[in-house]
């Protein structure tokens, strides 16, 4: 056994250096290592049949023979290949001086251009960037910050629910409808005082048209310590649509209705696309509804934890993807999400 795996060390060393093709040498590989008939092959099935004093020896020689003709094979193979490299190249004219073709580079979308900016400005006013899950429970997104099952506000969000976790407690599965899970979870986690903003994504049950869409973005605030109030909400966004913007932005507020804050309060600004002129975007009015705030309720402020005797606090929300049409002057919402990359080029 030992003396034939020599000679068919041989023999397959001297079939290969014979080859003159790719062709015969995939024949020789097959005749050497066929799974079936293969001579080397062969020789391995059969060291079950050898003694235990014969195995080990025999079959390490046979791991040598078979490491030695694959090596061989590989060797020669790399030949033919370069071989026929060679013969393309100098058969082929190849213009050196030719320029090479321009890869195209993504880049980042200008929705999370804008996210970036947001989180930069409110992270140097002290603020912390937290996420939260897209999949929420009723008790998170609803009876979490105020609103129960029987109230008038969830007409306003009644959105897409999907089947899973339903318990007594949590209630069924929903996609979020705003970024303000995260104020309660936030609360949870961290107690008082709080100071953190939430960009996220969110859904609703909307009619598509140049302002509104069913997914869109969306950034929450939340501030909570002791004496809070809503000058320093005030102060706050003042600061930060004047580093956003570079320049001025005319602002005012009026009374709004929210169910997780008490008293609720809503900011506009000035179009930026019609200058105050009027256009569909801001449907002719000069303003654009920029954002929900107030005070944050007692009853949320219980669910969170944190002791509303001794903690007030303010939150607010605002529509992201919209910011980003006023920042570079975007008609239509529809376009941020329609994958259309002439539009995307732009930015």
């Amino acid at each position: 056994m030992e003396q034939s795996l020599k000679n068919l060390e041989q023999e397959g060393l001297k079939a290969i250096h014979g080859c003159t093709s790719i062709e015969t040498l995939r024949e020789v590989e097959l005749e050497y290592f066929g799974r079936k008939d293969g001579k080397l092959t062969n020789i391995m099935k059969g060291l079950k049949d050898l003694s235990n004093e014969e195995k080990p020896k025999i079959g390490q020689l046979s791991n040598a023979v078979k490491g030695v003709l694959e090596k061989a094979l590989a060797a020669k193979l790399q030949a033919f290949e370069n071989e026929k490299l060679q013969k393309e190249l100098s058969s082929d004219f190849f213009d050196t001086t030719i320029p090479g073709k321009a890869r195209t580079v993504g880049h980042i979308h200008p929705i999370a251009q804008v996210q970036e900016e947001v989180e930069r400005i409110f992270s140097q006013m002290g603020f912390a960037v937290m996420d939260g899950p897209e999949i929420e429970s009723e008790y998170y997104n609803f009876e979490g910050l105020n609103i129960p099952a029987d109230h008038p506000a969830r007409d306003m969000q009644d959105t897409f629910f999907v089947a899973g976790k339903n318990d007594e407690k949590y209630g069924r599965m929903v996609l979020r409808t705003h970024t303000s899970p995260v104020q309660v979870r936030t609360m949870e986690k961290y107690g008082a005082p709080l100071r953190v903003i939430v960009p996220g994504r969110v859904f609703r049950y909307e009619a598509t048209d140049a302002s509104h869409d069913s997914t869109f973005n969306q950034v929450e605030g939340l501030l909570i310590d002791k004496d809070i109030s809503l000058s320093h909400l005030k102060g706050v966004m003042a600061e930060f649509l004047t580093r956003l913007f570079g320049k001025p932005v005319k602002v005012r507020f009026r009374p709004g209705y929210f169910p997780f804050v008490e008293p609720g309060v809503e900011l506009d600004f000035s179009c930026l696309l019609c200058a105050g002129k009027g256009c569909r975007v801001c449907k002719h009015s000069g303003w654009v509804e920029f954002m929900g705030a107030g005070m944050v309720h007692e009853n949320v402020l219980k669910a969170g934890g944190i002791d509303s005797k001794k903690y007030q606090g303010w939150a607010f929300g605002f529509g992201l993807t919209r910011l980003v049409m006023m920042r570079y002057g975007i008609d239509d919402i529809r376009l941020l999400t329609s994958g259309e990359l002439r539009f995307l080029r732009q930015f």
